[in-house]
């Protein structure tokens, strides 16, 4: 074959070589595809305290609407058309990550009332299997759930989880078959027989075993999906479940849980910042509920049981990080019998603790980084288990057993496989017990992991870990990915991603913000970035982007940005308050649609949310809130690549939410840039609900960034 390079002069291949590359490199703008789904516009007015809304895609909030569907489907057929160059890459991302990921492996086992149970998944399969074995790990396995047997024809199907009898031969579990999280239903399985009993309860969201291994506390959800009355089950009886209680206040959701000693029984009601506690001998199932403490407005507090006392987590507006108390077993009810064991401290939050017979372990946030306390109940006796790195994430997975000598924690970092680990409370010195395994292989000392410091608008610095290949040169070329949550004093822990991977080796740089709205430097951080400072969440984000910017890690043309849920909201309003910052932005399952939906009591979740963006039925509120509502905000302006993602079952955030902003942004922006939509059509805010179709979703989406930035393979 002739070399054509041999046959044309120098000018001619220099010509040839660069348009070569400028085939390979180019990137796709709106003009290269056909027109996208033109969504109709049906005028939808609303006022509220002298303010006039027009929504033009109002009717898209319910499925049952004529028309509805079809839109979805023609978005989702549209996102595939503008996708369909990418499957290679698609394919290429989806065999990287799966490559990292060790796809028969198994969970250490966990000892509990004479059995260790674990987990494991299997090669080629979507869902876990739930495994016991009789008071040693060399005892024959009994196969409890096999999920993927269970899932077997169901376009969707979620395992929630189950909770074993005292005697251990039953178990119940709940599972659904939408994808949704927030509602359930509730069976009960013969372990002996493997076969399930005549019990099939809807609508569970938690549940609990009494001590007579025959009764059953559950919760169930309302029509706005508040998890709101407790009832008692007992198998067997021939009458219908027996109503406990009921949580009046629509701010409140209500939950059953049951103490470690397995003596107590507690239905909790919480809001936002206000909690309230009632107990019951697990060993009297028809007894009466009785009150530990009432609620107190900003008063939050949750209780273990100790053979010898209770210990009370407490935390109130003098108290923001929290404190622990003990109480009496008899007399708890007057607060003059409490003794402060931990006190409060400004710059430590209490994040959870564990009870043990000699020993309580104590998890802490400081600084953004997670310690872990033990003291001796016996001498007082106090140490830490320490960390080496300077940016990590640890966290308590506790031992079920109340006798236990031992506990054990998760550690992990941005480049570092998440490792467990077993601490012996007496010798103070830990085992690893399981390290995740990368079967196609990682290095951590390829990669650098740094630790920056943002100043926000009002000059309070935010921290962001980033982590990147080594050799990467500062001079703003680099790709990169920011990722953060910022909502609920949920903290956006760094941790070993295996996914991300693909986009780091492919030279990207991936950090993550730890902006106020999260609990990341304690409970201050939380109330700083909620209600009418809920804006210092987004302009945080933006001043750690513009960042990594100023530093030259990357530039505004490479820059991606993610986030999802409440992240979502986050994306949103980055989108429409700096949209030059960023070239594309991923918002999964994003909450848009603020003010329409913090407005409809008959939503999921809106009463009980007030405490964390505000009654926008309050003026003050109100007005603050559609200031920065994404979808409300949306203006005639250049925005970067979308992609936003929703669930036709989501119950946290309307699937119209996400449709709905992508809708009215291809109507107003004024940019070339492309905006899609991806429907789940079977499940809900969790997105694909087998872990191969999860990852299938995030090849998709990781391609997605990597062709609006020019990387084509």
């Amino acid at each position: 074959m002739t070399n054509i390079f041999k046959t044309l002069p120098f000018m001619a291949i220099i010509l040839l070589l660069a348009a070569c590359n400028l085939k390979q490199t180019k990137v796709t703008t709106q003009d290269d595809f056909p027109a996208p789904p033109d969504a109709k516009q049906e005028p939808q007015r609303f006022e509220e305290f002298g303010t006039e809304r027009t929504d033009n895609y109002y009717w898209i909030r319910s499925k049952d609407t004529p028309g509805v569907i079809e839109y979805l489907n023609a978005e989702n057929e549209y996102t595939q058309t503008v996708m369909e160059g990418t499957r290679a890459l698609q394919d290429s991302i989806y065999k990287e990550i799966l490559g990292r990921i060790k796809e028969q492996d198994e969970s250490y086992p966990v000892l509990q009332n004479g059995y260790f149970y674990y987990s494991r998944t299997e090669a080629g399969k979507q869902y876990r299997v739930y495994c016991r074995r009789a008071g040693s790990m060399e005892a024959p396995e009994e196969v409890i759930f096999d999920v993927n047997n269970m899932a077997e024809g169901k376009r969707a199907y979620r395992f929630g989880r189950y909770s074993v009898s005292p005697d251990n031969k039953l178990a119940a579990y709940s599972y659904n078959e939408t994808g949704s999280f927030a509602e359930n239903i509730l069976k009960v399985r013969n372990l002996e027989t493997g076969e399930d009993l005549g019990v099939a309860i809807d609508r569970v969201s938690s549940f609990v075993w009494a001590n007579d291994n025959k009764t059953i506390f559950y919760t169930i959800v309302d029509n706005a999906l508040r998890p709101y009355r407790v009832y008692r089950h007992t198998i067997g009886a021939p009458k219908g479940d027996d109503f406990v209680y009921e949580e009046g206040d629509a701010r409140f959701n209500t939950y059953v849980f049951k103490s470690k000693t397995d003596d107590y029984i507690f239905i909790g009601s919480m809001s936002t910042s206000t909690s309230e506690i009632q107990y019951l001998p697990s060993n009297e199932p028809k007894g009466k509920f009785k009150l530990f403490m009432p609620r107190k407005p900003g008063v939050d507090y949750s209780v273990s049981h100790h053979k010898e006392k209770f210990f009370i987590r407490y935390k109130d507006s003098t108290n923001i990080n929290g404190m622990i108390y003990t109480a009496p077993l008899a007399g708890f009810e007057n607060m003059d019998n409490w003794s402060v064991f931990m006190d409060h401290n400004p710059a430590v939050r209490i994040e959870d603790f564990d009870i043990f017979k000699d020993f309580i372990a104590i998890q802490l946030k400081e600084n953004g980084l997670n310690t872990i306390q033990i003291r001796n109940l016996n001498d007082g006796a106090t140490g830490n288990i320490s960390f080496p790195e300077p940016v990590y994430t640890a966290s308590m997975s506790g031992n079920p057993e109340y006798d236990a000598k031992t506990i054990r924690y998760n550690y992990t970092s941005l480049n570092r496989p998440s490792t467990l680990y077993e601490y012996n409370m007496e010798t103070n010195l830990s085992e690893k017990l399981k390290e995740q395994e990368v079967p196609s292989g990682f290095n951590p000392n390829d990669y650098i992991v740094e630790r920056l410091w943002a100043t926000a608008d009002d000059g309070t610095q935010v921290p962001m870990a980033i982590v990147y290949k080594k050799g990467l040169k500062k001079n703003g070329k680099n790709p990169a990915l920011l990722y953060s949550y910022g909502s609920y004093g949920s903290s956006s822990d760094v941790y070993f991603n295996t996914s991300v991977y693909s986009l780091i080796d492919r030279g990207f740089i991936y950090g993550i913000a730890q902006i106020r709205g999260g609990s990341d430097l304690g409970e201050q951080w939380y109330e700083d970035g909620k209600l009418l400072k809920k804006k210092n969440t987004f302009t945080d984000f933006i001043a750690c982007a513009q960042k990594l910017v100023d530093d030259k890690y990357t530039s505004p043309s490479k820059l991606a940005a993610m986030g999802g849920s409440a992240g979502g909201l986050l994306m949103g309003a980055v989108a429409n308050m700096n949209p030059a910052l960023f070239n594309t932005i991923v918002a999964h399952v994003p909450f848009v649609d603020v003010i329409n939906t913090m407005l409809d009591t008959s939503l999921p979740l809106t009463t009980q949310e007030y405490e964390e963006w505000g009654d926008p039925n309050v003026e003050e509120y109100y007005r603050y809130i559609l200031s920065y509502s994404p979808y409300d905000n949306v203006t005639a302006q250049d925005y970067p690549n979308i992609l936003a993602t929703g669930g036709l079952n989501d119950s946290q955030v309307g699937f119209h939410e996400p449709a709905k902003w992508v809708a009215k942004l291809r109507d107003l922006k004024t940019d070339n840039n492309i905006v899609l939509l991806y429907m789940n059509m079977d499940s809900g805010h969790g997105g694909a609900t087998g872990r191969y179709d999860r990852i299938k979703e995030t090849a998709f989406e990781y391609a997605f960034i990597l062709d609006r930035i020019g990387i084509k393979e």
